[in-house]
């Protein structure tokens, strides 16, 4: 029988959640900015009572990737943002 890998460090995977929360704030959009947020807090608590290590595993690589695939976007969207500002925007100042 194989021996289970440990699971990754608890540190590991705060990281990467701080940093999905951290590029979602680059978003120019409200929308997008918001559906990131909520994308990346949703897969999060649905993950969180994972106990395989492969499974978690996998989980951590998947969001390694939506990261990496939201620092590509932010810096997309930022070239094309448009000039005004959205009316949620407005009414937050």
């Amino acid at each position: 029988m194989p021996a289970a890998s440990p699971l990754p460090p608890r540190s590991q995977t705060l990281a990467i959640f701080r940093s999905l929360l951290r590029v979602s704030r680059k978003f120019p959009d409200y929308n997008i900015r918001e559906y990131v947020k909520r994308r990346t807090t949703d897969a999060f608590r649905q993950n969180k009572t994972l106990t395989d290590p492969s499974a978690v595993a996998s989980a951590i690589a998947d969001a390694q990737s939506q990261l990496d695939i939201a620092k590509r976007q932010a810096i997309v969207y930022s070239l094309y943002a448009p000039k005004v500002k959205s009316i949620m925007e407005l009414r937050n100042n």
